[in-house]
């Protein structure tokens, strides 16, 4: 009773936080997409600073393995690809200014003229070559090489045509050249750095890179000699603080001038200041509880499944989050391709979950440990599944730690359940499928869970090499089912992603990734 309790009490205070908060999010939320200029000065040579949470973890684009390191320097910043998404996450020309399909297993890609690298090399056929030669390269060791197994050669036809030649069809190879993973480096900076290239990123983007301490602090600058539309910004200045409260005051007092990664409890703080408003862009991102399938009891199916049963997910969305996100019932949100629309979900049972784990030979439940990161929400919900298991008898401790060091013992296995994320930058299944579920993705890559089934490796593959969208979805309908009844992972939350943003800030936004848009940016004087 006194566990009920505190879980009642809990859950009433956010909650009523969150009530107190929901009736007057509409006015910033409103605010931050008025965008129109003011009577002053915009100050287009000006820098624009940027206080986050977290710090890049390595700043070579083919070993990055988080939405929050891309984030910093690829997506049309420092790095681009052959291809880019806008908005609505349609296929738009970046460095390649057109492609054709010439058959199942063929991809032509017509290359952008008189683009150079930062470094001053030219790009063309071979810098396309040279990049792709370096993911797929074994020596080299990149997380990434999984994402491109299928290249069996990159032909160059003329300085400005390639083809991608492919072992097999690959349903979402766009996709995949559309975000960090095909991120094109200049073939000078690969053999003039070597292993060093973490720390000299040099790509063809809108911004070139000046400097990093690690910990503090990150420079950008605008690349004056940019093929494309020219940033209305001359700097970018990343600045590493961990606490929210300080980043959120940041901004309110003009040190910087916008932050992500907001949690809900600084938002009561955002409505009632002048000087901010706050962002919201529906993600394409999940949220969800992890279990390290290779360690007991979670490699028994009946304990997962019992944890499913006793996780309330209405009751996380509205007292961990004020309503921020929707309740999720796959891996993949409703936005992705491969998106099962009917999949039903586990019920909020604590009787089904208690006789689930006395079946699995734990009628008295047992002790685990739950690691998380160190954001705020992260840290909330879990310690709010702590509580909700604490009612069929499992005792949970909550390990929180920096979030490069979560990134590195979840990889590594050191863990029992976690609570991890997906942020599908591709917007295709087969992200998450792929790194999440299939079993050459062990650790770094994704799989977490450490999860491997044998039908559901073969489904992903099929699912990868499937050209007809409805056969895809029937493939991916099959993959959601069978691991929802495996259950490695709890879907809990489909991620909105929040930020807040000075007034004197014109024009910036972000994609359904996350990822920030900064080449329209301007700052009033």
């Amino acid at each position: 009773m006194v566990n009920k309790r505190f879980l009642a009490a809990y859950l009433a205070v956010v909650v009523g936080i969150a009530l107190a908060l929901i009736g007057c999010s509409s006015n910033s939320e409103q605010h931050a997409s008025n965008n129109s200029t003011t009577a002053e000065t915009l100050n287009t040579q000006g820098t624009l600073i940027i206080a986050r949470k977290a710090d890049a973890t390595t700043l070579d684009p083919h070993f990055i393995t988080n939405n929050n390191t891309s984030n910093y320097i690829s997506m049309g910043k420092v790095y681009e690809g052959l291809v880019q998404r806008d908005q609505n996450m349609k296929f738009l020309p970046a460095l390649a200014t057109e492609w054709k399909q010439l058959n199942d297993v063929t991809w032509e890609f017509k290359l952008r003229q008189g683009v150079t690298f930062h470094d001053g090399t030219p790009f063309n056929a071979q810098a396309v070559q040279k990049t792709f030669a370096r993911i797929l390269d074994k020596n080299v060791g990149s997380s990434r090489i999984a994402v491109f197994a299928m290249v069996k050669e990159i032909k160059a036809i003329d300085d400005y045509t390639v083809q991608f030649v492919l072992d097999y069809p690959y349903a979402p190879l766009l996709a995949s050249l559309a975000i960090n993973d095909g991120s094109i480096i200049s073939p000078k900076a690969i053999e003039q750095y070597g292993k060093d290239l973490a720390k000299h990123p040099v790509g063809t983007g809108p911004f070139s890179f000046e400097s990093w301490t690690p910990g503090q602090e990150m420079v950008l600058v605008r690349n004056e000699n940019y093929w494309g539309e020219k940033p209305k910004i001359a700097k970018v200045i990343y600045k590493i603080v961990p606490e929210d409260t300080t980043r959120t005051a940041m901004v309110e007092t003009g040190e910087a001038h916008l932050t992500d990664q907001v949690p809900v409890s600084e938002l009561a703080r955002v409505q009632s200041s002048p000087s901010i408003k706050l962002l919201r862009t529906e993600g394409l991102g999940i949220e969800w509880l992890d279990f390290n399938v290779q360690k007991k009891p979670f490699d028994d199916v009946r304990v997962r499944q019992a944890i499913a049963h006793a996780i309330d997910k209405e009751a996380i969305i509205k007292g961990v989050y004020n309503d921020v996100g929707r309740k999720a019932v796959s891996t993949l949100s409703p936005k992705v391709v491969g998106y099962h629309p009917t999949l039903k979900d586990y019920d909020y049972d604590v009787n089904q979950a208690k006789a689930l784990l006395a079946e699995a030979g734990y009628p008295n439940g047992f002790t685990t440990s739950i690691m998380t990161g160190d954001q705020k929400e992260r840290v909330n919900l879990a310690e709010v599944i702590q509580a909700q298991l604490k009612e069929i008898g499992i005792d949970v401790e909550v390990k929180s730690m920096e979030y490069g060091a979560y990134l590195a013992a979840a990889g590594k296995g050191e863990h029992e359940m976690t609570i991890g994320s997906w942020g599908n930058a591709t917007g295709d299944g087969d992200s998450v499928q792929w790194n999440i579920f299939h079993s050459s993705s062990f650790g770094d890559p994704g799989n977490h869970a450490f999860y491997a089934n044998a039908e559901v490796d073969m489904l992903i593959e099929a699912g990868r090499r499937e050209s007809d969208p409805v056969k895809r979805d029937q493939i991916y309908a099959k993959l959601q089912e069978i691991e929802w009844k495996d259950a490695p992972v709890v879907p809990i939350r489909i991620v909105d992603h929040l930020a807040i943003v000075s007034e004197k800030v014109k024009d910036f936004s972000m994609d359904p990734i996350g990822f920030f848009q900064l080449n329209k940016v301007t700052v009033e004087e």
